[in-house]
């Protein structure tokens, strides 16, 4: 329960026509404790419920549990989020044995593209495509649960 990822700003939009999936996510924090988050999401028409301990040092990893849930039980929960719900495009990029996670940003944090890529270990090499920007791995301001708090539009 362990995720290992690795953040990226992304540099235009030549991802998109990489993409073999988009997906629109909504999003609220229940907490956003430094210690722990907790997120409701609805992801297309279905629902989670994640919680996530605070980042190692380095910002790679962190302990993370997610439970699916149902559109009809995530609703009523990002009702009761705090301030600053976040809404997104997430598209799904296959380079090699990896699957990239580019996050277009909509509302208070538009103009704001992030690309992740989950790891099996902290020293796992994987291929860097040419929109990949700077790295923001462990830079806390690039965090969902810190974006719906102080959102891009205010930096």
């Amino acid at each position: 329960m362990i995720e290992i990822e690795r953040k990226f700003l992304v540099k235009n939009n030549a991802f998109k026509s990489y993409a073999f999936k988009q997906t629109r996510i909504v999003q609220g924090f229940l907490s956003t404790n430094k210690k722990r988050t907790v997120r409701v999401r609805l992801k297309g028409n279905t629902g989670f419920l994640t919680v996530k301990g605070a980042s190692s040092k380095n910002g790679l990893s962190r302990f993370e549990w997610e439970k699916e849930i149902t559109k009809d039980e995530a609703e009523p929960l990002l009702k009761l989020c705090k301030k600053g719900i976040i809404d997104k495009i997430r598209y799904e990029i296959k380079v090699d044995n990896h699957i990239f996670e580019v996050d277009e940003f909509f509302e208070d944090n538009a103009g704001l593209i992030v690309a992740e890529v989950e790891l099996s270990t902290e020293k796992e090499s994987f291929t860097k495509p040419n929109w990949l920007g700077k790295e923001v791995t462990g830079e806390t301001k690039y965090y969902n649960s810190q974006l719906s708090k102080t959102p891009y539009c205010k930096w």
